[in-house]
């Protein structure tokens, strides 16, 4: 993980949102989610059946 003390100033302002991205986040937050045939609502029975496409390996790193 990266620490962020370790980034410059300049560094910092880059990865910053500007003010446009901000809004456009706070609209996006406010939109209500649309299923449709394409991306249907995950019921529990589908939920049950759901496989990770990545498993997990053996052993937790965070024990």
């Amino acid at each position: 993980m990266v620490n962020r003390s370790e980034f410059s100033q300049e560094q910092m302002k880059e990865l910053a949102f500007t003010q446009q991205e901000l809004e456009e986040l706070a609209r996006a937050r406010e939109m209500p989610i649309t299923f449709d045939e394409d991306c249907p609502e995950t019921t529990p029975e589908r939920a049950v059946k759901f496989r990770r496409v990545n498993p997990p390996r053996g052993g937790s790193r965070f024990a």
